[in-house]
């Protein structure tokens, strides 16, 4: 349905001046014709909880209180969680890469891109106001059918009009389609901040696998100075005829063999410095760390309680947003199926000649509105409103599915931290009887009470026992790691950007509280 009267230019007439209608009149009608939301209400969907965790302890819940996220700083959302480990080389690490990654800078531009979009999808609330200029120069043929003109002399065109469009929000699709915009940019802010975790967290594991690495390659080390004296100890006892020549040959054996362990070390400790320096956004060639043995300890991270990891994990957090935008597609699917109306007006100034272009008679004006009804579309329809309740479907099982795996993550690095502590002691007892079993076997071996092989038998146990303690604590720290990881490292979903808040004007942007 469509109405348009027109007031034609008066140029030539002379008649009054008819009064320019408001355009924000236009869009106070449009306002007041807008009806209701059609489309389902959002609800969080359930997800599969449990009241604790399975490997937590009694005193993990009571001093789980003592958690919190620390302050965000510059311009990321995160919290110092590393800073747990008091390593003064992690933390001015993990700061560069907080300021350099190029992984971190890629997944802030793209939460920026989703922000704007906000506005872009915001437009369509207000009317849409053009204004141009048309001159044209025309001659009418003498020989048009039908009808004669008199005057087919070319004669001028001037035309400036203002245009307005607005359409009314009835069902409120436009509303739905803002609110998804805005869920879509809170969930790009929370990828940003898994995004954030889950590097931070790489460039901690592979600090602590360099530092094991320096830990294994001093081990090696002391255990090459050891072995010389061994083998000087061989060849004294061959040289006074208290040992075979075999003796000195498996001293040898047993040197060089350490010796291509300490060397084949650098290859793995050279990796892991690379894989650093791209984390911090550096060239491999232009950064260095000095050798350090491993000599942190796991803090002790209460895990808390389950209801919390929700609001914990930023996964979990864009997983549900997307869900709520996935509600907010149903509803604009839905409008599809009501009418849809269209205000419209034009005015502005045409003559034939610049002297009359901009006098009073030559204004013109013209009001309308649309009203569109779908009729027959071959079921395109209904076949896009089946298309989005069955994605709202998978990103409901994409959310509990995340969740799911959260809790997995922490079920984890719960019990490898509580297996490994357990390990990481009787692992000490298996060192300790190994020094043992070496000193004995080297003094038999001395007083010539035992073959050389059981020193042998004795060493070989003794580095394979030290250099498994060294592995264990650095399996240990690396669950500590992934445990405060899987616990949303410090974030919450309070750092969530708030697009829209009461108290606000109605299109501002609440930027991220860095």
């Amino acid at each position: 349905m469509n109405t348009a009267p027109i007031r034609p230019s008066q140029s030539r007439s002379g008649s009054t001046p008819t009064r320019l209608i408001h355009p924000a009149l236009v869009a106070a009608i449009g306002l007041a014709l807008a009806g209701c939301t059609v489309g389902p209400k959002y609800k969080t969907p359930t997800t599969p909880m449990t009241a604790t965790f399975k490997e937590a302890t009694p005193a993990d819940y009571q001093t789980a209180g003592t958690w919190r996220p620390a302050q965000p700083a510059e311009r990321m959302m995160r919290g110092r969680w590393w800073e747990v480990f008091g390593d003064s080389t992690l933390n001015r690490l993990e700061d560069e890469l907080t300021e350099a990654n190029q992984t971190l800078k890629e997944s802030d531009a793209r939460f920026r891109q989703a922000r704007a979009f906000i506005g872009y999808q915001r437009a369509a609330e207000f009317p849409t106001i053009s204004v141009g200029a048309d001159t044209a120069a025309v001659r009418f043929s003498e020989n048009q059918p039908y009808f004669v003109l008199h005057n087919v002399h070319p004669e001028g065109q001037l035309q400036l009009p203002f245009d307005l469009n607005y359409e009314v929000d009835l069902w409120g699709r436009i509303a739905r389609t803002v609110a998804a915009a805005r869920e879509e940019a809170q969930a790009s802010a929370a990828d940003l901040a898994a995004v954030s975790l889950s590097l931070h967290a790489e460039l901690a594991l592979d600090y602590i696998e360099a530092r094991s690495a320096d830990a294994q390659e001093r081990l090696l080390n002391e255990t090459i100075k050891a072995y010389t004296d061994a083998l000087r100890l061989t060849k004294n006892r061959l040289a006074g005829g208290y040992a075979p020549i075999s003796d000195v040959e498996q001293a040898q054996t047993q040197l060089d063999t350490a010796r291509v362990q300490a060397t084949d070390i650098g290859v793995q400790r050279a990796q892991y410095e690379h894989a650093i320096a791209v984390l911090i956004g550096q060239p491999p060639a232009a950064f260095s760390l000095p050798p350090a043995p491993l000599d942190l300890r796991p803090p002790s991270i209460p895990p808390g309680l389950p209801s919390e990891l929700l609001q914990r994990r930023p996964d979990v957090a864009a997983a549900e947003r997307r869900v709520a935008e996935a509600n907010e597609q149903i509803g604009i699917a839905q409008a599809a199926f009501y009418p849809s109306l269209n205000l419209s007006a034009s005015s502005g100034f045409e003559g034939n000649r610049g002297a009359n272009w901009f006098i009073w008679p030559s204004l013109f004006w013209a009001v309308g509105t649309s009203l569109t009804q779908p009729l027959f579309d071959g079921g395109r329809i209904k076949a896009q409103s089946d298309e989005v309740r069955a994605a709202y479907d998978g990103y409901v099982a994409s959310y509990r599915q995340t969740t799911l795996s959260a809790f997995q993550d922490v079920e984890d690095n719960l019990a490898a931290l509580r297996i490994l502590k357990l390990e990481a002691e009787q692992q000490q007892e298996a060192v300790q009887a190994a020094d043992r079993a070496l000193q004995t076997f080297t003094r038999r071996y001395v007083a010539g009470e035992d073959a050389y092989l059981q020193v042998i038998t004795a060493q070989t146990a003794a580095l394979s026992n030290q250099r498994n303690d060294v592995d264990v604590e650095r399996r240990r720290m690396e669950a500590a790691v992934r445990l405060v990881k899987a616990l949303g490292g410090g974030w919450d979903t309070t750092q969530l950007p708030k697009l829209e808040q009461h108290g606000l004007p109605r299109g501002a942007i609440v930027p991220l509280a860095y």
